[in-house]
């Protein structure tokens, strides 16, 4: 049981650590402006309302001498280095050299309230027919979903697992079972915090208080994480165990002499 608890949430701990991150920008060639309902997402927090339609309104500028073929506009959501939204909206247009060109598009996000809720890092990007990114423009979405969404029932599953980690772990403790060694003690409290830190990013973010950004949710799953393993180090040494049979008998012996 105890495994399967660690093997999860240790899933949990790999999509921040090692999960894939966003779709890089190294060849981007397009300057991009965004606004969502007339409001610019740069450097802002953008509600987005599942129950009715958003428009999207991209300026994109070609710096470069030769013109730029834009294939479609994908609109995405990613948290602890998972996408939790992804629209793409295929409009193909072409932005000529040293020059500039607004597209407007209507989205219609009907199904977002079941994929995310709270505060999520977003982007807007351009892309080409080889599904590259020509350029993009990041803002943080408020989206205003289910906490019955996808990312929802997601905490809700880390919040489950880690308080069976706990269980175990103290459990264990109270039976004196844990190992004598300090460090494997510490180590069998460690997915309990890597769970805590996990729970703690998302709860912020259904919140609506801090987005799960790599900035944030790294430093507060490695420092719950840290804190588990000292709380286990730092527990008491096992009770030894008791004297077997043997040593009874010999004991006894002895006291009859």
């Amino acid at each position: 049981m105890g495994r399967v608890i660690a093997a999860g949430v240790a899933l949990g701990l790999c999509a921040v650590l090692f999960g894939a991150p966003p779709a890089s920008a190294e060849s981007a060639s397009l300057g991009v402006q965004v606004s969502i309902d007339g409001q610019a997402v740069e450097d802002a927090t953008v509600p987005i309302d599942p129950a009715r339609q958003v428009e999207l309104r991209v300026v994109a500028t070609n710096p470069g001498t030769a013109p730029v073929k834009v294939r479609s506009v994908r609109l995405s959501g990613v948290a602890l280095a998972l996408t939790f939204f992804a629209y793409d909206t295929t409009a193909p247009f072409e932005v000529p050299a040293r020059g500039t060109i607004t597209r407007t598009f209507v989205l219609d996000l009907g199904d977002l309230a079941g994929q995310a809720t709270g505060l999520l890092p977003s982007s807007v990007e351009l892309l080409d027919a080889q599904r590259g990114t020509l350029g993009e423009a990041s803002t943080v979405a408020d989206v205003r979903g289910s906490f019955w969404s996808v990312y929802g029932v997601f905490g809700l599953a880390m919040l489950v697992l880690t308080v069976l980690a706990w269980l175990t772990a103290l459990l264990a403790l109270a039976r004196h079972r844990l190992a004598p060694n300090r460090w494997r003690r510490g180590l069998r409290f460690l997915p309990a915090g890597f769970g805590t830190g996990l729970v703690a990013v998302i709860t912020l973010s259904v919140l609506r208080l801090v987005p799960p950004e790599p900035a944030i949710e790294i430093p507060v799953v490695l420092g719950a994480a840290a804190i588990a393993f000292l709380l286990g180090y730092l527990t008491p040494h096992p009770a030894p165990p008791p004297a077997d049979d043997t040593t009874v008998r010999l004991s006894a012996r002895e006291l009859t002499r």
